[in-house]
């Protein structure tokens, strides 16, 4: 096994085939820093070149925040505006980083998560959520815009609740997330948090490797095409899952009633 990046802001540990990438600044509601940042860019890179991780959990250190989103202290800070600018360029190189990550990302979500923090949170393919946990983008109460998350939250929420969260600026509890689809799970305590989180992540570790990851790609790739090419391209994409070895076990263990043993990645 190749080893564990040793980071700044973010803790990196794993435990059969999944790796638990952990936003670890409590006591400064783990802020989405240039620090932290390119820690999180570092942590994800080297679960998508691992062998050894089939499932990611994205969390936050502590029981208050799973990240606030930027510190606002920042913008006060005496900056150049243009290299603020290019700053923001890690959020573009994060989510795409996500997006092609090749496993799935389950965020365990202790704590509030706002503004880039929330953009994180929807980043993710599942949520699970502590049920004091809120949600929201609250940018537009002290003039700012959430423009380097909004393509992700416009992917993930429908068109009038994501405007009412961007236009007023109001926390949204996990329950209300829940209901128009975005929490996949919402618990009442920590412990019930890790339970589900750990049962969800097993249950996806011992999928097939090779078709979570062209078949996560496929769901992400094909979500801003033209549908018939959407089409088009999704019967290219079967035909590869179906050429794998693991297709073919999966069929075999089907018709002989047993549990499939699939290969590593690309089998």
């Amino acid at each position: 096994m190749t080893a564990v990046p040793h980071l700044e802001y973010v803790l990196v540990g794993v435990d059969d085939r999944v790796a638990t990438v952990t936003l670890n600044r409590p006591e400064q509601r783990n802020p989405l820093s240039d620090g932290m940042l390119r820690d999180l860019l570092a942590a994800l890179s080297w679960c998508r070149e691992s062998a050894e991780v089939g499932v990611v959990v994205l969390t936050g250190a502590g029981d208050s925040a799973f990240s606030a989103g930027a510190d606002l202290s920042s913008f006060a800070a005496d900056v150049p505006e243009l290299e603020r600018h290019h700053g923001r360029h890690r959020f573009v190189e994060l989510f795409v980083c996500m997006q092609e990550l090749g496993r799935p990302v389950i965020g365990r979500i202790n704590g509030h998560a706002l503004a880039g923090g929330f953009g994180l949170a929807c980043a993710c393919d599942l949520l699970v959520a502590v049920e004091q946990a809120s949600f929201g983008t609250p940018e537009i109460n002290v003039g700012l815009w959430p423009a380097m998350i909004q393509a992700v939250l416009a992917r993930n929420l429908p068109r009038k609740v994501l405007l009412e969260m961007v236009l007023l600026g109001d926390r949204w509890t996990a329950a209300q997330l829940h209901t128009v689809g975005l929490v996949n799970r919402v618990v009442a305590t920590h412990q019930e948090l890790d339970a589900v989180t750990s049962d969800l992540a097993s249950r996806l570790a011992r999928k097939s490797p090779a078709v979570l990851e062209v078949g996560r790609g496929s769901f992400y790739a094909q979500q801003d095409m033209e549908f018939r090419a959407a089409l088009e391209y999704l019967q290219a994409q079967l035909s590869l899952v179906s050429l794998s070895d693991d297709a073919k076990e999966g069929v075999r263990a089907f018709l002989e009633k047993r549990e499939p043993r699939f290969g590593e990645r690309g089998g």
